[in-house]
C-alpha cells in the first residue's frame, strides 16, 4: 500500500514522502495514529494544501521537545525492585516503569516514548533512550536498586557485585580472627 507520511517515521521516511508499506502496517499503525494518509489523488492534493501548516506544527513540537530534552538529558531516575543476592531482578524493568520514574521526578514522559534496547533484568545503572519527538531523542539513566540506600551506593560508583564481595571478605576476616583467638586461647591452656 502506498501512503503519504504526515510526519517523520523512523526507518521509513520524512514528512511528505510517498512510501510503500505493508497493508497491515498502514492499516493498524500509520493510519490510525495519524502518521500517514493513503496515497490517492485527493489525499495528495489535500496534503499539498496542508503541507505548510503541518511543517510549522512539526517545527513547533520539535522546538518544545528540544527544550524538554535539554532538561531531561542525562537525568538519573531511581527504580526500586526486589532482587536476588546476586543482583538478578525478580521480573524486569519495563518502559512503563521508566516512564513512571520520570513522571514522579516531574517530567512528562509516557511509556511509548521510552526505548529499551534490551530488557533490564539486573541491578545497576542502565542507560535508556527517550524519544520525545521523531527527531529528538535523549538518554537518561535508570538506577535499579533494592532500596534507596543501595541506589545511593550505586550512584557513588559501587556495583552490587563489589558490595557483596566486600561484605563476604569482611565476614571471612571476622571468622579468621575468631579462629585465631580460639587457637590462641587453646594454646594458653
Amino acid at each position: 500500500m502506498q501512503v503519504i507520511l504526515l510526519e517523520r517515521v523512523a526507518k521509513l521516511g520524512q514528512m511528505g514522502e510517498v512510501v510503500n508499506v505493508k497493508d497491515g502496517y498502514a492499516r493498524n499503525f500509520l493510519l490510525p495514529q495519524g502518521k500517514a494518509l493513503r496515497a490517492n489523488a485527493s489525499n495528495i492534493k489535500s496534503f499539498e494544501v496542508k503541507k505548510a501548516q503541518l511543517e510549522a506544527t512539526n517545527l513547533e513540537t520539535k522546538k518544545e521537545a528540544e527544550v524538554v530534552g535539554a532538561k531531561l538529558d542525562g537525568q538519573t531516575f531511581v527504580v526500586i525492585r526486589s532482587a536476588s543476592d546476586a543482583g538478578a531482578l525478580y521480573g524486569s524493568v519495563t518502559p512503563r516503569d521508566a516512564a513512571e520514574a520520570a513522571t514522579e521526578a516531574g517530567f512528562t514522559v509516557n511509556k511509548g516514548q521510552v526505548v529499551l534496547d534490551k530488557p533490564i533484568k539486573d541491578l545497576g545503572i542502565h542507560t535508556v533512550s527517550v524519544r520525545l519527538h521523531p527527531e529528538v531523542a535523549v538518554k537518561v539513566n535508570l538506577n535499579v536498586a533494592r532500596s534507596v540506600e543501595e541506589a545511593a551506593l550505586q550512584a557513588s560508583g559501587k556495583s552490587i557485585a563489589e558490595l557483596a564481595a566486600e561484605a563476604e571478605a569482611e565476614a571471612e576476616f571476622e571468622i579468621a580472627e575468631l579462629f585465631d583467638e580460639m587457637g590462641a586461647a587453646a594454646s594458653d591452656e
